[in-house]
């Protein structure tokens, strides 16, 4: 779990921080990632954290979210 910075929005971080991982490859492209419920557990963060995380993800291009599938990775 990363050390939050008071000075940023977590889901900003936390957005950093699953692109930082997709780019190292632990999540290739068209892979799925982990559910909302899942990551909100290992960042130790509220789903809505996590959903508004994933939302700066997809303007990024990164992923792509399916209702009902979740987030798959388009993007390194």
């Amino acid at each position: 779990m990363p050390d939050w910075d008071a000075a940023e929005y977590v889901y900003v971080q936390l957005a950093d921080d699953l692109a930082a991982r997709i780019g190292r490859g632990e999540f290739p492209a068209g892979t799925r990632l982990p559910s909302e419920a899942d990551l909100a557990t290992e960042y130790g963060v509220a789903k809505m954290t996590v959903r508004r995380a994933l939302e700066v993800l997809r303007e990024r291009g990164m992923v792509r979210t399916l209702h009902g599938r979740g987030s798959v990775v388009v993007r390194a």
